[in-house]
């Protein structure tokens, strides 16, 4: 069969592009389109494809002011001629157009956040300037319209966790199953902790990184922060010299980092989280905002969750952690871990693939999804 894959831009080493990875091995013909790439950041895995991007490309450096030019520039790809597209989603990615024997199977990692569930957040504390949020209103309606209805163009959606698929049937109305993204476990090793807590994430606004910040600034306690973003400059300014921002650091130097680390931090709300799966295969204990993914993918027995998004209660999980730190058991982190393996990943998404590639397919898509 020939086979696109459709994933919303190439700028960044995420948990979304280490999915396309996945994909990429399982399905190794595959061309990819994109809205945005750069080279750069491309790994071996996904290099080796044909890359098409679209006409926004050379805008690249301005992508997060872009939003309401992406609809157009998804469904100028010509995917004539493809028998199967996989759309890598937490953008506009499903939004391409396709023939109408092809079959289009959609990994979701999210529905688009800022149109939708964080939309009141963005609008109103988020964005600061008075011009923005009054451009982003009819934005926001036009796209929200735009992405509703784009969501009938796939036939069969995958949620990488629960919590997505709640999102998705609350935003879509569509069903969906759930395959967890694919986690490198086995690439994580432990070593004896030292003093010091870790952040691995986008420094963006909904990732609440600036709750840990001045709940560790005010403690004295040593926090690192590995990641970059837009919210850098103001986090360093509210940031005590206890706080160390690494910025976009290699995967030899992330491991490094976890291995050492006395807990993993997670102070946002996340759609299925890869890094606290990171964490515990290197036998660390995650201390966790109590919603979202982390929920699903932290036991009982692996860290702290705390209610809400605040220093208080960050700081208590904190003291809460140092009581149970001494009886923390990395090899049952780590064996915990391996239920989110890439072996796991590859056998659930082949078994969907290998349903795709049977005749009548494309129609036994919609009637499952209408029972």
């Amino acid at each position: 069969m020939r086979t696109a894959i459709i994933h919303y831009w190439l700028l960044n080493r995420r948990g979304g592009e280490k999915v396309l990875d996945a994909l990429c091995r399982l399905l190794p013909d595959a061309d990819i389109f994109t809205l945005f790439c750069d080279p750069e950041t491309l790994s071996p895995e996904v290099a080796q494809h044909k890359i098409t991007t679209s006409f926004l490309n050379p805008l690249r450096g301005y992508h997060r002011s872009l939003l309401p030019l992406m609809p157009m520039a998804l469904e100028t790809f010509d995917l004539r001629g493809y028998d199967l597209v996989v759309s890598s989603e937490s953008g506009p990615a499903k939004g391409v157009i396709t023939s109408s024997t092809t079959q289009h199977i959609c990994y979701c990692h999210t529905p688009m956040r800022y149109l939708w569930d964080l939309y009141p957040a963005y609008r109103n504390e988020w964005t600061q300037s008075r011009l923005k949020r009054l451009a982003m209103t009819p934005f926001s309606n036009y796209l929200r319209l735009w992405d509703y209805a784009s969501a009938a163009r796939v036939d069969r959606f995958i949620a990488n966790s629960h919590n997505v698929k709640t999102r998705i049937w609350k935003t879509w109305r569509r069903e969906s199953e759930v395959i967890h993204p694919p986690v490198d476990v086995e690439s994580f090793t432990w070593q004896p902790p030292e003093d010091y807590f870790l952040i691995v994430s986008e420094l963006v606004p909904y990732k609440r990184i600036d709750t840990a910040v001045r709940a560790f600034s005010r403690r004295g306690r040593r926090l690192r922060i590995a990641g970059a973003g837009p919210e850098l400059r103001s986090l360093r300014r509210m940031a005590a010299s206890n706080v160390e921002f690494l910025g976009r650091v290699s995967d030899r130097t992330l491991r490094d980092l976890y291995s050492r680390c006395r807990a993993f931090l997670l102070p946002g709300e996340e759609d299925f989280g890869i890094t606290p799966v990171e964490a515990m295969a290197s036998g660390k204990p995650v201390i966790a905002l109590g919603r979202g993914g982390a929920l699903e993918t932290v036991p009982v027995y692996g860290g702290v969750f705390y209610p809400e998004p605040d220093e208080g209660s960050l700081g208590a999980a904190l003291r809460e952690f140092e009581k149970l730190e001494p009886d923390i058991r990395p090899r049952e982190l780590q064996a915990h871990a391996r239920m989110f393996s890439e072996a796991e990943f590859a056998r659930k998404m082949g078994h969907i693939l290998e349903q795709v590639r049977t005749p009548g397919a494309a129609r036994s898509l919609r009637v499952e999804e209408g029972r």
